[in-house]
């Protein structure tokens, strides 16, 4: 058996440094931008509240290159402060000034819980998803801006957000396990006692972040979570709950469960027309694809099956911007089960500070 370290909590300033830093190289911004679902969304989005935008005063919170920042001008708005603290902020103000956007544009460098703002704003603006919408831990800083700027009836875009689950079947996992029970026959040297450990490194507790194909999905996914950005509250997030069910469309093996959020802009001329950035398996994929949390064993199922369960997203305890993810499910008439989750940190600092437990 292997012994590992315990591992011990990041201090919150450090949490954030690392945050912020990972933000500051060129290819996290150039994959972002290059979404275009992600991109395309948010400016459609902003162009078309333009009458709620015209003349009015917008913060955006966590601005990175500005891009944001720029729609909103191209939009109407008077006055766009882009807050930003990572060391980006100095490329977005070099493209605010290139796009001569520097009299309506405002690059602050901070956090937008430290900053101050000459006023107070109409419109908040953010791009503050993480990977199962919830990693990363950025919403709060859009609560605060809520709490703090936001004058009362104000906008904020987007709006809504969704969370979704749904069972899948995973045969690239099968296929990667029964691999070892085949070199045999290509090399002569049984390693068949390879699948045990195989399974531990590949079925593990991690939350992988990956596309699931349509064929893969098993159920129509359950909406198990909703949140109102004009009322959610920072408490709320610290744990996060919802019950799901859904029926099975045929014969299959249950080996994984997908997470995927959506998050929605209101259309302030038409309450009908809201507009939608998804990233279901079922939609043109985005940057932050599909979590997909792996089961310790596969679960048969056939028509009809139901599967059901209630899911909970909470902080780490290691790191307060990292999620964890804990599902207790039933599948048909099998006994209850539950396995909690966690994106991995490979940072150079976490792994100083922390053991990986492999037991």
């Amino acid at each position: 058996m292997s012994h590992a370290a315990k591992k011990r909590k990041l201090d919150k300033s450090r949490q954030d440094s690392l945050y912020f830093d990972s933000y500051s190289d060129v290819t996290i911004h150039e994959e972002m931008i290059a979404d275009r679902v992600r991109t395309s969304t948010y400016r459609a989005a902003i162009l078309r509240s333009s009458e709620a935008l015209r003349d009015k005063v917008v913060l955006d919170v966590g601005a990175g290159t500005g891009v944001l920042s720029i729609f909103c001008a191209q939009a109407g708005a008077k006055k766009v402060y882009a807050v930003e603290a990572s060391s980006i902020a100095e490329q977005a103000e070099r493209i605010v000034r290139h796009n001569h956007m520097e009299d309506r544009v405002e690059v602050i460098r901070g956090t937008v819980e430290e900053v101050e703002l000459p006023q107070q704003v109409e419109v908040i603006v953010s791009e503050w998803m993480g990977y199962a919408l919830l990693h990363e831990s950025m919403l709060n800083s859009v609560i605060h801006a809520r709490d703090k700027w936001l004058k009362p009836g104000g906008l904020i875009l987007p709006s809504r957000a969704e969370l979704y689950i749904a069972p899948v079947s995973d045969p690239v996992v099968e296929d990667r396990l029964h691999f070892w029970y085949t070199v045999k026959d290509q090399y002569g040297v049984d390693m068949s006692c390879m699948s045990d450990f195989a399974r531990k490194c590949i079925v593990n507790s991690d939350i992988t972040v990956s596309s699931v194909h349509v064929e893969d999905v098993l159920a129509h996914p359950a909406r198990f979570a909703e949140l109102d950005l004009g009322s959610v509250t920072a408490e709320e997030l610290r744990s996060l709950r919802g019950r799901f069910a859904c029926a099975c469309f045929g014969s299959a093996a249950v080996n994984a469960f997908c997470v995927y959020f959506t998050v929605l802009f209101p259309c302030p001329d038409n309450k009908a027309q809201t507009l939608v950035l998804s990233t279901s398996p079922f939609k043109p994929e985005t940057h932050w694809k599909q979590a997909v949390l792996y089961l310790d064993a596969p679960a048969e199922v056939e028509q009809d099956t139901p599967v059901s369960g209630e899911v909970c997203m909470y902080p780490s305890e290691e790191s307060s911007r990292h999620v964890c993810i804990r599902v207790e499910y039933c599948v048909g008439g099998q006994k209850k089960r539950s396995k909690t989750f966690s994106i991995p940190d490979w940072s150079a600092d976490a792994q100083a500070q922390c053991g990986i437990d492999t037991s």
